[in-house]
């Protein structure tokens, strides 16, 4: 703006300077051919009055430097000049100042010489006799005054360029000043030009507008924020290039990425190829999902595509975990294969037994054995089908299932009076010990978390082998101990024996008719009741599982 106000006041100052000198100049010149016609008029009448007293005589002796004097005749035929001689020049009867004077007695013009940088005036007086006295004289033109004129002119022009420049300085300085020294926080508090005043009223409303608006951006900035950092699912925008635009911290830790890789291509964190086909078919306008292992965990990514007018301007990719539901789906194949082949096996043993004395194929005295058999794996199946009803009722939840208060005590005593037969058989000793300890929960639950734990026990013990069961408590648990003298469990499968049919042994467990449910049901039993359980095992140095159940008090 400066600039444009100096150059401004530049170029009129320049055009005021030149029509001033036009407009003098022809002023000046005017007056002065105005003056110089007229006063070589008057030295015509002055000479032409001598002319009608002494005849040519006058003529003959005339001497003026500045003037020529020229006698014509009524036809145009020059009788006397006084430079040049009669009779070599040209006839004057078509010269514009004598065709005047012999129609009206006077007659004058003016015309240039044989260039521009001259002008001559003539004046023209009808004598008595009908002769034409002219009297001539020379002056500068306009454009030969201009050039003698034109070292003035550039050092006037000079100087007023130079103080033109100075003046258009100081006042381009001037006018902006005020407009650079303006508050934009508070526009019209500075109001110096009352033609600005729409202007800064318009700046004030807009900053109003845009302080609206900016705040109203960071609070919901700030909420989508708030709603992002704290969700268990990843959550990164991209822009159309595949660019980081805005990543949560559950996403950060997916990836294993800094919060601040924002600017960053993704494909520069992770250039898996399921990724890129994701994000390729993100930016095709469609959806889609795929699962990726990272760091031993399964996790979904679904990309959906941001489109704006017809076209993608970014990419919303969600992140979610779903390795235990990958777990889950594998569990239950898995059990679903377990359950089939647990139920095959004693099926296909009963069927075939059923068909050899169908068909007369067994001795009399083998019946009877036949028929235990068939009784053996019928019981068989009906406790694994117990199991199995007893761990969905688990899964299912608790919604349905009163608690009470129990002695968890007395409820190991009782299952032990139960399996003692079954420790005798195994010649195992089973023993009790420890103190009254109260808890409140669901009573058979608890019986099978006890009864489950001293069956494996005895199953898996050895001969003369023998089961300790302990139950004690704290301030603020109540602890039920099973420890035995068995094969004990390898370190690599402590993990995984609570797993649906899942057998270290799966010999032995057949030898002893295990169905591999017995500690999923003591897991899940345990879990409901909010109690951790713990296995300290040592392969053919015995095993002790340790219960603890924290204490709640009893709603009355």
């Amino acid at each position: 703006m400066k600039k444009s106000i100096f150059r401004s006041i530049c170029i009129v100052s320049l055009c005021v300077f030149i029509a001033s000198i036009v407009f003098i100049m022809g002023v000046l010149y005017s007056y002065f051919s105005k003056t110089q016609l007229a006063a070589l008029k008057s030295q015509n009448e002055i000479a032409a009055t001598a002319v009608e007293a002494e005849g040519e005589t006058f003529l003959e002796h005339f001497s003026n430097d500045s003037y020529r004097i020229t006698l014509i005749d009524s036809d145009g035929t020059v009788l006397y000049d006084s430079e040049s001689s009669a009779d070599t020049m040209e006839n004057h009867i078509d010269r514009e100042e004598v065709i005047e004077a012999l129609q009206s007695g006077y007659g004058e013009s003016s015309r240039y010489s044989k260039t521009l940088f001259e002008r001559l005036q003539y004046s023209a007086i009808k004598l008595s006799d009908g002769t034409v006295l002219r009297m001539s004289s020379a002056h500068y033109s306009l454009l030969s005054l201009l050039l003698m004129m034109l070292q003035p002119f550039i050092i006037v022009a000079v100087i007023t360029i130079a103080l033109a420049l100075l003046l258009a300085n100081r006042l381009s300085k001037r006018i902006v000043e005020p407009l650079n020294s303006l508050d934009l926080d508070k526009p019209e508090s500075g109001i110096i030009y009352e033609e600005l005043t729409p202007l800064l009223e318009r700046m004030e409303y807009q900053k109003k507008q845009l302080r609206l608006k900016s705040a109203e951006l960071i609070r919901k900035q700030q909420e989508f924020n708030a709603a992002t950092y704290n969700m268990c699912e990843g959550l990164v925008l991209l822009n159309e290039e595949g660019v980081i635009i805005s990543i949560n911290k559950a996403a950060t830790k997916i990836l294993s990425v800094s919060p601040y890789c924002v600017g960053k291509d993704i494909l520069m964190l992770n250039n898996s190829l399921a990724l890129q086909e994701l994000l390729g078919k993100a930016k095709n306008s469609e959806h889609g999902e795929t699962v990726l292992s990272l760091n031993g965990m399964e996790y979904q990514m679904n990309a959906s595509p941001i489109i704006s007018d017809g076209t993608v301007t970014g990419v919303v990719l969600l992140i979610f975990d779903v390795t235990e539901k990958e777990k889950s789906e594998q569990m239950r194949r898995e059990f679903t294969a377990n359950v089939s082949h647990e139920l095959k096996t004693p099926l296909q043993s009963i069927s075939g037994y059923a068909e050899l004395l169908k068909n007369g194929m067994v001795k009399p005295d083998d019946k009877e054995m036949f028929f235990d058999r068939i009784y053996s794996e019928a019981q068989r199946m009906i406790t694994l089908v117990d199991d199995i009803i007893g761990l969905s009722r688990l899964d299912e939840g608790d919604a349905d299932m009163i608690r009470e208060e129990t002695d968890l005590y007395a409820l190991a005593e009782e299952n032990i009076r139960i399996l003692q037969n079954a420790a005798d058989n195994a010649k195992v000793t089973l023993t009790l010990s420890g103190t009254s300890a109260k808890l409140l929960g669901v009573v058979h639950l608890l019986s099978e978390i006890v009864y489950n734990l001293c069956d494996n026990a005895i199953k898996y013990n050895r001969e003369n082998g023998s089961v300790s069961v302990e139950v004690s408590e704290s301030e603020k648990e109540v602890i039920l101990s099973v420890s035995d003298t068995g094969i004990g469990i390898p370190e690599e499968h402590i993990e995984r024996v609570f797993e649906r049919f899942y057998r270290v042994d799966k010999s032995h467990s057949k030898e002893v008719g295990g169905t591999g449910l017995g500690l999923s049901i003591v897991k899940h039993a345990a879990k409901l009741h909010d109690a951790s359980v713990e296995i300290n095992s040592v392969v053919d140095g015995g095993t002790t599982v340790t219960v603890r159940f924290p204490k709640r008090e009893v709603i009355k």
